[in-house]
């Protein structure tokens, strides 16, 4: 079945054709991507952007559709390993780019993130205290949960679409159903590999160090009743489900009921998570459902949960941006402006927090 959100119409692509090799080759359409060629088009670089089937038409048109600040860890075990101050930047940047979503595909729902069981509602008590620490607006929603009022429910294939019509307008060349395997193919000065958990093979040693992970959902025919206003986030993400503007709840995750399946890059759907989503959403809404839709996306999974963003090592000439371990709608917008302010020399903050390298140390060790 075609995922829920590639269903939308989508508008016409304006048509771009460079002479001659570009300054900057993309590799990757979603929101990465389509971001990294916008900022640096509009930087003044000539840009070909190339994406192996068709915009949106990997992860950032097959996820949840949450749009949520911070990254993949909770905040009190942000601020234990980066440091509060740089925690407390991390968190304050996605926020920013949370304001930059604001338009026709987002709507600024707030999230609840719920415990799954006592353990979790510690966790959760302990990452509320951090974030009220430090300034962040959280509120405690009973039974277990946090609610985050800045964060959103995002159409992210239309949000894909709409960055990608602008980076043709502004100059960049898109060529879709164009699948780069080999450094070698791509005639420009600098390459963006922007394919997060899509295994590209052009990352050279960090090649599966962005481990390709599964990530499946479905969703059901409208539901009359407004059951969920907003994105909801459970069981240490293993639970995550929204109702969108037709009523239909979309629900994924569920990957530990067969986790060892779900390290892969292969697109399909299975029989043991989708019965259990199936199952969930009938529980949701208190009777059996009729789903519509089912689909699946890859995202990459970072061990140590951070981005990773910058220049490849041992390769001056490639950079990357990706690994954004399931939270890459506000995270890929982001990252792909930051290599973006890093190729045209500009001030690239947290760039850092997010370098290569320390992927390259580890398989070292």
């Amino acid at each position: 079945m075609e995922p829920y959100w590639l269903e939308a119409e989508r508008p016409p692509l304006p048509q771009v054709r460079l002479p001659g090799p570009a300054d900057v080759a993309v590799v990757g359409g979603g929101i990465t991507g389509c971001a990294c060629a916008l900022a640096l088009a509009e930087g003044g670089l000539r840009v070909v952007l190339h994406e192996a089937r068709e915009i949106a038409a990997g992860a950032s048109g097959r996820n949840g559709g949450f749009a949520l600040r911070g990254g993949a860890m909770p905040y009190d075990r942000a601020r234990e390993w980066l440091g509060g101050e740089r925690a407390r930047d991390y968190w304050r940047w996605t926020e920013r780019y949370l304001d930059r979503m604001e338009g026709d595909a987002f709507r600024r729902t707030g999230s609840l993130r719920l415990a799954g069981d006592d353990e979790e509602a510690a966790e959760l008590r302990a990452e509320l205290d951090a974030l009220r620490e430090d300034g962040f607006a959280a509120e405690w929603r009973e039974p277990a949960a946090i609610f985050h009022p800045t964060d959103g429910s995002l159409h992210p294939a239309r949000f894909t679409w709409g960055l990608a019509i602008r980076a043709a307008e502004a100059g960049v060349e898109i060529r879709e159903h164009s699948r780069m395997t080999a450094l070698d193919e791509l005639d420009a000065e600098r390459v963006v590999v922007a394919t997060d958990g899509y295994p590209s093979g052009l990352l050279g040693r960090l090649e599966g160090s962005i481990i390709p992970t599964r990530g499946q959902m479905v969703a059901t025919e409208p539901i009359a009743d407004r059951l969920f206003d907003c994105p909801h986030y459970g069981r240490h993400g293993f639970d995550y489900w929204q109702q969108a503007d037709d009523g239909r709840i979309l629900a994924g995750g569920f990957r530990d009921a067969d986790l060892s399946s779900e390290f892969t890059a292969e697109e399909e759907t299975t029989e043991p998570i989708q019965t259990a989503l199936e199952e969930f959403v009938a529980r949701l809404v208190g009777r059996p459902v009729q789903i519509t839709h089912r689909w699946a996306g890859i995202f990459g999974l970072v061990l140590d949960f951070m981005p990773v963003v910058g220049r490849l090592p041992g390769e001056d000439r490639v950079w990357v941006a990706g690994g954004y371990s399931g939270h890459g709608n506000v995270l890929g917008l982001a990252c792909g402006e930051l290599v973006a302010d890093a190729i045209l020399g500009r001030e690239a903050q947290l760039l850092d927090l997010f370098d290569p390298r320390r992927l390259a140390v580890q398989d070292a060790v």
